[in-house]
């Protein structure tokens, strides 16, 4: 049976490089008292995981899943100069078909419009800390889970049926996880924004947001497994527009000048890039991740070659000046960086987790891709 999810309200939405940050910092913290809808506050704790302990943090306002539940996010206390603000994936959703979240994946409309599933104690890959290979062992940490079907980017509610109404609220929610950080985090000196699957196309726009908030830090935003969500005027118009409000929600340099109708996945990343030169983006993805692209078979070529979506989408975004910094690995498996893969996967003699270590210690690395990708 498919629940209604209809709610009633909506949230209102060198030293040259020092300086410049600081007046978009400025602007930044005014905007955010003007307009946002909801703010960050500590109310409980707790502890579950072995090596890390966490902290729920329950924003005030109006922060909210998409079934009007709270929204939170989870903190991990280490190095306050040294933080992971990870964008969790999954669930996205613009229609009635697949907003009903019944497609026999064993998640309905209870798991993916509210939090009550999310358990970070439970992860693997970047949030082992025990192993002397990872380099975030000593960093903070933010969780921050979409409840809302729309990539922490979503500024609408839409009504897809005479029984379903879904809040695409993520923005407001996502931002205020930003608020939070920034207030509680002044004196980070690095930060580094991960986007897992369908929270991979956030991923530059928040590292944006977050280097203006914080003009000491070194930002770097890295997308995992979005690299073939298709550049597509029609889907950015369809999706990111239409249905989730994403276009009015963003800052104006987000959209870079793009029409509406002519904004996609793609304009994030040339977006981001262009609004801070000084901000590193990296992407991973693997060749053929069947889960990648399984919702936007509608806007990808019949039958779709993912691999050929990844490197067109790269060439398109070099090609308007904007350096991603990229890592592709063979074959058809999904998620990494918080699972075992992340230490396992191997490309041409490169370990991910060693181009991984280069990006956030040294120098960006040299891209890295497969020959033989598979599927």
């Amino acid at each position: 049976m498919v629940a209604v999810m209809t709610m009633a309200r909506r949230a209102p939405m060198g030293e040259a490089r020092r300086l410049g940050r600081m007046r978009r910092a400025l602007l930044a913290v005014l905007a955010t008292v003007l307009l946002a809808g909801c703010h960050a506050t500590t109310l409980t704790s707790s502890s579950n995981h072995t090596a890390l302990e966490w902290t729920k943090v329950v924003p005030t306002g109006d922060c909210h899943c998409a079934d009007g539940s709270r929204f939170n996010f989870w903190e991990r206390k280490a190095d306050p100069t040294r933080v992971v603000f990870f964008l969790n994936g999954g669930n996205v959703c613009w229609d009635a078909t697949t907003c009903a979240m019944d497609g026999g994946s064993g998640r309905d409309q209870s798991w993916a419009f509210n939090l009550a599933h999310v358990d970070p104690s439970n992860r693997d890959g970047i949030f082992d800390t025990t192993r002397e290979d990872n380099p975030f062992a000593g960093f903070s940490y933010f969780y921050v889970s979409s409840c809302t079907g729309d990539s922490h980017l979503g500024s609408a509610v839409r009504e897809y049926s005479a029984d379903l109404t879904v809040d695409h609220h993520g923005y407001a929610n996502g931002t205020a996880a930003v608020d939070y950080l920034a207030a509680n985090y002044p004196d980070a000196t690095e930060v580094v924004v991960i986007g897992k699957t369908a929270g991979s196309p956030a991923a530059p726009i928040y590292g944006a947001l977050i280097a203006d908030r914080l003009p000491n830090a070194h930002v770097i935003a890295l997308g995992t497994q979005s690299g073939s969500w298709p550049d597509s005027a029609a889907f950015g118009d369809t999706v990111l527009n239409t249905e989730w409000g994403a276009y009015r929600a963003v800052p104006e340099w987000a959209r870079h000048g793009v029409a509406a109708a002519q904004w996609s996945v793609t304009d994030l990343w040339i977006a981001a890039g262009k609004h801070d030169p000084n901000l590193t983006l990296a992407r991973f993805d693997f060749a053929y991740d069947p889960h990648a692209t399984s919702e936007f078979t509608a806007w990808l070529p019949n039958p779709p070659d993912l691999l050929a979506e990844i490197d067109a989408n790269d060439a398109i975004i070099a090609a308007a000046g904007v350096t991603v910094h990229t890592y592709t690995a063979a074959g058809a498996l999904h998620q990494t960086f918080d699972d075992g893969k992340l230490y396992t996967t191997t490309v041409g003699g490169t370990k991910l987790i060693d181009w991984v270590t280069a990006l956030v210690t040294g120098d960006p690395p040299a891209n890295v891709h497969c020959t033989e990708c598979g599927p």
